[in-house]
C-alpha cells in the first residue's frame, strides 16, 4: 500500500478501474433497458406510450330512418265547445197543479212521450160543458134546416144558427185542445237534461218544466279567419281531438256563414259530429283541426328528426363509406303535422336521417346504428 503525505492510503489502479467501470454503468443505464432485459420506451422529451396521439372517437348510437313521399296538409286549429243540435226548454200551455212526473233528467225520450201531467178534472168538465152546447146548437141548426127547405123560417134565422153552430164547436174544440195539454209532451226525440218542477207544484201558463237536448248529432262552431274563407267548403272532412279524453273525433262542416263578423275578422263553421263515444257529452272542449291546403308528393321525414341550431332547421344524415359519419345539413321547413315535417330543401328522398341521438351529434360524428336502415352493419 502507498501512503501519501497526508496520512491517507493511496488508490491501487484495480480500485481506480472499478470506481471508472461503475460510472460507465450508471450514464448508460436507462439506454441498455429495464431489469428484465426489455428495451426502454422513449420519446421526445421523455414522455410515455401514446403521447402526442388524439385518441379515437368512440361512435354515437343512433336510430335512422330513410327520407319519403308523400302527403301532408296544413291545417286551422281551434278550441270549441260541442253543442246539442237541438236544445229546448218544454213549457206548459194550461195552469194546474203538477199530478205526475213520468219523465226524469236523463232520461232518454221519443217524440211526444208524456213527461208531466196536470191534474185535468176541471179541464174535462169544460169539454164536457162544451160539447153540450154543441150539440144543442148542432140540434137548432137541423131544425132550422129543415124549416128553411119547409119554408117555415127565415134566412135571418137561419145563418143566426149556423153561425151559433160554428162558434159552440170551435169552443168545444179549444176545450179538448186545452185537456190534450194537460199531458205535457216531449217536442222531439233526445234526453232530458234537466227538470225544473216538483210533484203537486202550481203552475201558470209558460212556465218551463223541462230542458231537453238532441245530443245526435253534437256540433261544434268554430271561427275562422276569413283569410280562410276560399279553402273551405261545405262537406269537408274536420279532425276533434276531445280535451278530457284524447279520443279523435271526425266532423264535417255543414254550414259556412256567408257574412264575415265585423268585430273579430272571422266567418263562423258549423261542424256536425254524427258519432262519438258513449261518454262524450254537450259542453266539452275539442280540438278542431280543418285542413286549409293539401300537398301531395311531397319530401317528408319524420318531425323528430329536425333540430333547431343557431337559428337553422338542421338534420344529420347517414354518411356510409368506410366508416358510418353523420352530416349536418341546413333545411328548409315546410307544413308539419302531429308525425312528419315537410322538407322544402335541402334532403331528397332515399336518403336517410337521424331519428334518435342527434342531439349528441356534431358534423362527422361516427355513428353507429342501432334502428333503422343498416342497423347492426
Amino acid at each position: 500500500m502507498t501512503w501519501h503525505r497526508f496520512g491517507r492510503p493511496a488508490a491501487t489502479p484495480t480500485v481506480l478501474l472499478a470506481i471508472v467501470l461503475l460510472a460507465l454503468g450508471a450514464g448508460t443505464g436507462c439506454d441498455q433497458g429495464d431489469a428484465d432485459g426489455q428495451p426502454a420506451q422513449t420519446g421526445q422529451g421523455g414522455r410515455g406510450p401514446g403521447q402526442g396521439q388524439r385518441p379515437a372517437e368512440q361512435p354515437i348510437p343512433v336510430a335512422v330512418t330513410a327520407v319519403t313521399t308523400g302527403s301532408i296538409a296544413s291545417y286551422y286549429r281551434a278550441t270549441a265547445t260541442l253543442e246539442a243540435a237541438k236544445e229546448a226548454q218544454v213549457l206548459v200551455r194550461v195552469s194546474g197543479l203538477v199530478q205526475a212526473l213520468p219523465a226524469e233528467e236523463g232520461d232518454l225520450v221519443e217524440e211526444g212521450q208524456v213527461l208531466l201531467r196536470i191534474s185535468n178534472d176541471e179541464y174535462r168538465f169544460r169539454v164536457e160543458q162544451a160539447a153540450a152546447a154543441a150539440a144543442n146548437m148542432r140540434a137548432r141548426y137541423d131544425r132550422l134546416t129543415q124549416m128553411m127547405a119547409e119554408q117555415l123560417a127565415t134566412e135571418e134565422e137561419f145563418q143566426a144558427a149556423r153561425s151559433d153552430l160554428a162558434s159552440a164547436e170551435a169552443d168545444e174544440g179549444l176545450a179538448r185542445l186545452d185537456l190534450s195539454y194537460t199531458a205535457v209532451r216531449a217536442p222531439f226525440t233526445g234526453r232530458v237534461t234537466q227538470r225544473l218542477v216538483d210533484l203537486g207544484q202550481n203552475l201558470s201558463i209558460g212556465d218551463p218544466v223541462f230542458v231537453m237536448a238532441d245530443f245526435t248529432p253534437l256540433l261544434a262552431r268554430v271561427h275562422v279567419p276569413s283569410r280562410e274563407f276560399n279553402k273551405l267548403r261545405a262537406e269537408q272532412t274536420v279532425d276533434l281531438i276531445l280535451d278530457s279524453t284524447g279520443e279523435r273525433l271526425t266532423g264535417t262542416i255543414t254550414l259556412i256563414s256567408p257574412v264575415i263578423d265585423p268585430t273579430s275578422g272571422t266567418i263562423k263553421v258549423t261542424v256536425e259530429v254524427p258519432t262519438y263515444p258513449a261518454g262524450t257529452r254537450p259542453g266539452d272542449f275539442a280540438q278542431v283541426q280543418i285542413v286549409t291546403e293539401q300537398r301531395p308528393s311531397t319530401v317528408l321525414v319524420p318531425r323528430a328528426a329536425v333540430l333547431a341550431d343557431k337559428g337553422e332547421s338542421v338534420v344529420y344524415t347517414v354518411v356510409a363509406g368506410e366508416d358510418v359519419t353523420a352530416e349536418r345539413r341546413v333545411v328548409e321547413v315546410g307544413f308539419t303535422d302531429d308525425d312528419h315535417a315537410e322538407i322544402l330543401t335541402g334532403l331528397a328522398a332515399g336518403e336517410t336521417v337521424v331519428t334518435k341521438g342527434q342531439r349528441s351529434l356534431k358534423h362527422g360524428s361516427p355513428l353507429k346504428v342501432l334502428e333503422g336502415p343498416g342497423a347492426g352493419s
